[in-house]
């Protein structure tokens, strides 16, 4: 994949949290667009901070706006519980701009792997929809982080290659 496509930290801990987020969605865990605990974001948010959507709810009405305005105004030192919330999302690996679009489910790395057909369809506030953006997604950073082993492994095939090493 091109370099767009790499997010800023990969890591099994995000991936699991993806997976658990789809798993509940399919389960009939609350989705509500207009709720900041049981939104887009909210969702993942829970499995992320292990908070609970009434909690992450209450934290975000302690200051205005939904969840694209909160990470516009988003400070890491405010100490407002909706930012330290926001910084244990950005530790698990994610980017304001990657969140931002999870709320409107318009991100373009994610978008480009969703058939046209699919892809020109998509709701911001339909459960269905973000089930398959996210289930995307999670193939997209599944993708990333086997790359990364790739990698890895062929830089350690190099290092043991054993005219390198008796060189």
């Amino acid at each position: 994949m091109p370099n767009e496509f790499i997010m800023a930290k990969v890591s099994a801990e995000l991936i699991a949290a993806f997976r658990k987020t789809i798993f509940k969605l399919k389960n009939n865990a609350p989705y509500q667009w207009g709720h900041m605990g049981a939104c887009n974001c909210g969702n993942l948010a829970q499995q992320i901070t292990q908070l609970s959507k009434a909690e992450i709810h209450q934290y975000a009405m302690e200051k205005h706006g939904d969840w694209n305005d909160q990470l516009i105004d988003y400070c890491p030192t405010s100490g407002y519980p909706m930012d330290l919330m926001i910084s244990k999302m950005l530790e698990a690996g994610l980017t304001i701009d990657e969140l931002k679009h999870l709320e409107k489910l318009s991100d373009p790395k994610v978008l480009s792997h969703i058939p046209t057909e699919k892809r020109l369809l998509i709701k911001k506030n339909n459960k269905e929809d973000v089930i398959l953006y996210l289930e995307t997604w999670t193939l997209v950073l599944e993708n990333e982080w086997l790359k990364q082993f790739d990698q890895k492994l062929m830089e350690i095939e190099e290092k043991n290659i054993s005219s390198k090493v008796f060189a």
